[in-house]
């Protein structure tokens, strides 16, 4: 059994100025999906698409800037709707206090879409090529989000076999019984496997909107999973059929993703939909 040990969520003081460790974890995200970005540019079949629909580094850069917006826009209104709707209804200034904490991934996810399907309408690119190009980007930032709930000794698990060699006690949870370390679950779930099998996936030829499929689906099964280790918000704790919100969440992912799966095997893709223009033409 081991213990948590609290570590300073300041990673580093210069004069008034604080630099958290989960900022720090949250460069990490956008520097990682700038470096896998730019590897996807020579990927298929976005290193063969010529013409105005061509991509560039540009493009990944105006991706991440818009995610961004996305991740923190949409992962705080998902929160409030998502998890404490009544409160913030009544609270709707309390809405913009992101600094008291409380990001939904699901809401994040709903926010990058949403801006990516700008993104795509802007550039003249097809919505479900640039979502496909994102997914597989998208792992080892929720990675380095989770290393970030550890070192702040939070979203801790729940109680855990005593004999369990790498059982947790976690002492800001009130209890002194060991947990399960479900952010470090997490981490190798939804952060290292999600990315691993990804990004094999990706690099074989498929449908339009197919790898986009793969990431709801794998993201939505393993988060689903993890979530039966992970203590449920101590406001809502279990819902119907015992399953956490977390996990209600991730139904409509997983059926979203083999919904779009499946229509993506059986739709025909051209070049011209594909956003591909054949060399020599414009």
């Amino acid at each position: 059994m081991l213990t948590y040990t609290p570590i300073n969520p300041v990673a580093l003081q210069l004069g008034p100025v604080a630099i958290h460790w989960y900022g720090l974890t949250y460069l990490a995200a956008f520097g990682l999906f700038l470096f896998l970005g730019l590897k996807r540019l020579r990927h298929e079949p976005f290193a063969s698409v010529t013409g105005a629909g061509a991509w560039s580094r540009k493009d990944v850069e105006d991706m991440l800037f818009l995610g961004v917006l996305g991740v923190v826009l949409g992962g705080r209104l998902g929160y409030c709707l998502f998890y404490k709707p009544g409160y913030y209804l009544s609270h709707p200034f309390e809405i913009f206090a992101v600094w008291h904490g409380g990001m939904s991934f699901h809401g994040g996810l709903l926010g990058v879409i949403l801006a990516q399907w700008w993104f795509a309408h802007s550039r003249g690119k097809p919505f479900l090529q640039v979502m496909d190009f994102l997914a597989p980007c998208v792992p080892t930032g929720l990675a380095a989000g989770r290393v970030g709930n550890f070192i702040n000794g939070e979203l801790w698990g729940r109680f855990s076999s005593p004999d369990l060699p790498w059982g947790m006690v976690f002492p800001q949870s009130g209890s002194m019984l060991p947990r399960h370390p479900s952010q470090v679950y997490q981490f190798l779930l939804e952060g290292l496997l999600l990315f691993v099998l990804l990004w094999l996936y990706a690099r074989k030829p498929r449908r339009q909107g197919q790898v986009a499929a793969a990431f709801l689906m794998g993201y939505g099964v393993l988060r689903f999973v993890a979530e039966f280790f992970r203590e449920p918000d101590n406001f809502l704790g279990l819902l119907a059929l015992g399953m956490s919100m977390g996990q209600w969440l991730c139904v409509p992912m997983i059926l979203g993703g083999l919904g779009l799966w499946v229509w993506s095997a059986r739709r025909s893709v051209t070049p011209a939909q594909s956003g591909a223009t054949p060399a020599g033409t414009s």
